[in-house]
């Protein structure tokens, strides 16, 4: 007799906390390098963590 076992439920690897704690230091970021074309990938970052905290 063959016995499948379900695997474990996920856990969460960041709390909300996290998610607020990386989107005040993306913010930091974005206006210690407003003149840096990369930063327009760190305001989408931005963008996703506040999208995360909603969930």
């Amino acid at each position: 007799m063959t016995t499948t076992t379900e695997p474990s439920r996920a856990r969460a690897v960041l709390s909300n906390e996290d998610f607020k704690l990386l989107q005040e230091a993306v913010v930091y970021y974005i206006k210690a390098h407003e003149d840096d074309p990369i930063s327009s990938k760190y305001a989408n970052l931005h963008h996703r963590l506040g999208s995360a905290i909603r969930r």
